[in-house]
């Protein structure tokens, strides 16, 4: 093979359309445009415009309220913390805090702390320290004689 016998395989690139070249473009004239009106002139950008109505998203009620410093826990169920422990990726011997978690993989990132949720059994023995857990969470870890420590959110961010 010569380097004027390279090229890119059939159909992998393809050739833009020129728009308003000539009649036998294709695309000539109008451009794909059609005729007239708003939509045909330069410099339009209507999302949402509906030719003078009202718009639907001014129609439909607004409800509800998005708390401004609403906090986001990442959520993690003691099923799957039970699997981790059984395939022996998470070091149970001391206190298994929320650097523990991310380390081994069962939580991706903190957001604004973990919370623990009751779904799913523990059987294992486990000192939790994390920002929030689950009333029902709480008991299952008691049960399986473990404890769960919650820090507060602002002493955790400190750390």
């Amino acid at each position: 093979m010569k380097l004027h016998e390279l090229h890119d395989n059939e159909g992998a690139t393809k050739r833009r359309k020129r728009v308003g070249r000539g009649p036998g473009s294709g695309k000539g004239k109008t451009g794909g445009r059609g005729i007239k009106g708003q939509s045909s002139r330069s410099g339009v950008a209507i999302n949402g415009f509906e030719g003078g109505q009202m718009p639907i998203y001014r129609r439909l009620p607004k409800r509800g309220f998005n708390k401004p410093n609403a906090k986001h826990y990442s959520v993690v169920n003691l099923g799957l913390i039970q699997k981790f422990i059984d395939l022996g990726k998470l070091d149970i011997a001391g206190e298994v805090t929320e650097e523990a978690l991310i380390a081994s993989g069962l939580v991706r990132r903190k957001l604004d702390g973990i919370r623990i949720l009751a779904k799913g059994e523990l059987t294992a023995k486990v000192a939790f320290v994390v920002t929030g857990a689950s009333q029902g969470a709480v008991e299952a870890v008691e049960k399986a004689g473990g404890s769960v420590k919650i820090i507060p959110l602002h002493a955790a961010a400190a750390e």
